[in-house]
């Protein structure tokens, strides 16, 4: 952590001096530039330059209780040790909180993928589990969640499921969910009552504005057809479900929830955008290993984060060796302890503890 500190504060003292000269004022555009950046460091250096002053009084105060042998002395100099410890620990603290940046990313809204993996109906039924856990818990925040779109199975599970979460630190509390997760039980179509384990992956991606990525309308190839599967009257007799192709990636996004072309195309827009931002994103991880070190998981929906077992009611999660035995309270949405845990352990990979 000083390591960083050290550096910022040197690079503050770069800034001040680059803002004082005549030469770079005259220059708008890099002087802005400058300031910023200025800006941006100036509260964490100010407050490393606060905590290395309370330190040195600390050293100071020990060193000099440690010369003079003066039982009326080392009583004053107890209590104000005592003061500057507590007010060394307040700053460290608020040092780690400066340095613990949230990516950029992490108020933003978010689109969940959703699919059934390993074990058939019954990782299918999971995915539908998964599904009422995450929008339980989008509830408990008074976030609002809607399907975009949805492919069912049989009894009740999802093929698969698409769904919008809208709120203030949305990504920043879901980002944890990205993998495979393992669901170990009995399932109801299993006579001789043996355990089986079935997988389901998730896939969390940062909702983007149109103008943090450029579509161009020439890359996309856009197909109508006639939705397929349950759905009412309308399914089958009006062309209004949408298909569509990013002809530079091969990304397709289908969608056909919607009664109307326009919002079932509206939808699927929204989920290629952020499919695409994600891959950017992985694209940019994957050239610079050390990020990917310092977060927990990878994000990679390949990576197995997480095992529900029914049997012993417990939930691990094996990116932290984490067991909880709550299992029937996180399937209600009840998820803030674990990704309080999850939280915690990004920010001391971060902070290199």
């Amino acid at each position: 952590m000083f390591e960083e500190l050290i550096s910022k504060e040197k690079r503050l003292d770069e800034l001040e001096k680059l803002l004082s000269d005549p030469d770079i004022v005259s220059k708008g555009e890099l002087y802005r530039k400058y300031a910023k950046e200025h800006s941006v460091l100036s509260n964490t250096v100010s407050k490393y330059r606060e905590y290395k002053k309370v330190d040195k009084e600390l050293k100071d105060l020990h060193d000099e209780l440690q010369a003079r042998h003066e039982p009326e002395f080392a009583e004053l100099a107890e209590g104000e040790l005592e003061e500057l410890k507590k007010q060394k620990e307040a700053l460290t603290r608020d040092l780690e909180d400066l340095l613990f940046v949230e990516e950029p990313e992490s108020d933003k809204n978010i689109i969940v993928e959703i699919r059934a993996g390993t074990g058939g109906v019954e990782a299918a039924l999971f995915a539908a589990e998964l599904y009422r856990m995450y929008t339980k818990y989008a509830a408990g925040k008074v976030w609002k969640a809607e399907i975009l779109s949805s492919s069912y199975s049989e009894k009740d599970g999802f093929k698969e499921v698409i769904f919008s979460v809208a709120g203030k630190g949305a990504y920043k509390f879901f980002k944890y969910e990205s993998g495979t997760h393992r669901v170990q039980r009995v399932p109801v179509t299993e006579a001789s009552g043996r355990i089986h384990t079935s997988a389901v992956t998730v896939a969390v991606l940062p909702e983007v504005e149109d103008v943090e990525i450029d579509i161009k309308p020439e890359d996309l190839k856009i197909d109508v057809f006639r939705a397929g599967g349950a759905g009412g009257q309308h399914v089958n007799v009006t062309d209004s479900a949408v298909r569509i192709t990013h002809i530079p990636t091969m990304l397709v996004v289908s969608c056909q929830d919607e009664r109307s072309q326009h919002k079932n195309k509206s939808k699927a827009m929204r989920v290629l955008k952020a499919r695409l931002y994600d891959k950017l994103k992985q694209e940019q991880q994957a050239k610079i290993t050390i990020d990917r070190k310092k977060q927990v998981g990878t994000g990679d929906r390949s990576e197995k984060i997480r095992t529900y077992n029914y049997p012993d009611r417990r939930v691990t999660d094996h990116r932290i060796n984490l067991t909880l035995y709550r299992l029937p309270e996180i399937l209600e949405g009840d998820l803030d302890e674990l990704i309080g845990h999850l939280r915690d352990a990004e920010r001391k990979l971060k902070l290199g503890k």
